[in-house]
Order: structure tokens, then C-alpha cells, then sequence
């Protein structure tokens, strides 16, 4: 008896056919589960890499040498500036706006509640609120202030000594001194206009971040009477 050749529509054709699927589809998870092992074996190796470099540059990279007060550069001005100062006193307020007059703690008053409005920096030849004066101090700015009976000749030269923004120079009825630089819970007394601390203070506190706002501004506000 000769053997049965299977028709085309046969099962045993179907069969061959799904069984030929079969073995496709499993050799096509395995190459996908294979590229997946080296995708993640090579990403391992990559960060690996970048680690070791990483190690490798900061176990062999020298610390800077920290530049001394005396050096040149911008980094030893700002340690100049940081250094004390004699007869500096300092103090600790807090801030906040509120409407009418203040009695502070301290004349000229270094810090505390203020004035919503700021008074425009400059050089004034009449007393100004201190309310609008503080919150210049909050803003970053020096506010020198002299007794009135200070002599016209040294007035002239403190207000020659005066940087052109982020200050306020103005006479003060009562003052504790001859010269009194304020800056945000900081103050200090001089008696002469040479005195070389009167530079010192401005480099440190001027515009600096004693402040609780820093480099807000000092013009667009108040314009007090008296100013120049």
C-alpha cells in the first residue's frame, strides 16, 4: 500500500505550519532577550567607566590654596572686607512694613519695622524719616548721617567719600557722634572724616547679604526734602 501524501488544506500541513511559527516566535524572544542582557550589561559598564573616572579626578585633584587678605585678587577684598572692624557693634531686628511713625532701639535705627515706601538713595542737606531710611537698610544701602554742627568743610569731604549708589547721607538731630555709618543691624561711630573705617564699612556692608534684601532698589521711591 503506498503512503498518504497530505493535501495542502490537510491538518497535518497546519500542524507543520504552527509548529514552524512556534520555533520562529521562541528564536525571535531569544534574540530580544539576549539584546536586552547586553543593552543592560553595557549601560553597567558605561556607568562603571564614568564612576572610576569620576574617582580617579577627585582622589588626584589638589585643594585650591585659599588666597590670604593681603593677596590682589577679588577673593582677598572680600576677605578684607569681612575682617572686624573696630568698634563695630552690631545688633538683630527683624523686618516688616507698617504705616505711621517707629520708635527704634537704636539712633539711627539700624533695622525693624518700616515704611512701605524706601527713601531714594543719595545726599539729603535735611533730616529724613526714619521709616523710609530703614527700608533702605533693608534694601542693602549705608546710611551715614553726621551731627549737624558738624563743620561745612567736613561735610563737603564726607560727601566726597560717598559711593555713588546704595547710600544715604543726611544730618541727625541727637546723634551719639560726630559720624554715624548704619548699615542693617550694624553700626558704627567716627569722629573724623579720614577715618579709614569709614571705607571699610562700606566695602562690607554695602549692598552686602546682611541685608534681607540685597540689591533691591533705591531709587523709585521717597525723594525726602533736602535732597541733593
Amino acid at each position: 500500500m503506498n503512503p498518504v501524501t497530505p493535501t495542502p488544506g490537510s491538518s497535518a500541513s497546519k500542524a507543520s505550519r504552527e509548529t514552524k511559527l512556534k520555533a520562529l516566535r521562541a528564536v525571535e524572544k531569544r534574540r530580544v532577550r539576549v539584546r536586552r542582557i547586553a543593552i543592560t550589561i553595557g549601560s553597567v559598564a558605561a556607568v562603571s567607566v564614568v564612576a572610576l573616572v569620576v574617582t580617579s579626578i577627585v582622589l588626584t585633584s589638589k585643594p585650591s590654596a585659599r588666597p590670604s587678605a593681603g593677596s590682589g585678587n577679588s577673593a582677598g577684598s572680600e576677605s578684607s572686607a569681612g575682617s572686624e572692624i573696630k568698634g563695630l557693634t552690631t545688633f538683630r531686628n527683624t523686618a516688616g512694613h507698617v504705616q505711621g511713625p517707629v520708635t527704634y532701639d537704636q539712633t539711627p535705627p539700624v533695622g525693624g519695622p518700616h515704611d512701605a515706601i524706601w527713601l531714594n538713595c543719595g545726599i539729603y542737606t535735611k533730616p529724613v524719616p526714619n521709616e523710609n531710611a530703614v527700608h533702605d537698610l533693608e534694601h542693602g544701602a549705608v546710611w551715614v548721617t553726621y551731627n549737624p554742627s558738624l563743620p561745612a568743610e567736613s561735610v563737603t569731604k564726607l560727601r566726597a567719600r560717598m559711593p555713588s549708589t546704595y547710600t544715604v547721607l543726611s544730618p541727625y538731630p541727637g546723634l551719639p557722634g560726630p559720624i554715624v555709618l548704619s548699615a542693617w543691624d550694624a553700626q558704627l561711630t567716627v569722629s573724623s572724616v579720614t577715618d579709614a573705617r569709614i571705607s571699610q564699612f562700606f566695602d562690607k556692608y554695602r549692598n552686602s547679604g546682611n541685608a534681607p534684601e540685597p540689591g533691591a532698589p533705591c531709587t523709585g521711591g521717597l525723594d525726602a526734602p533736602g535732597r541733593l
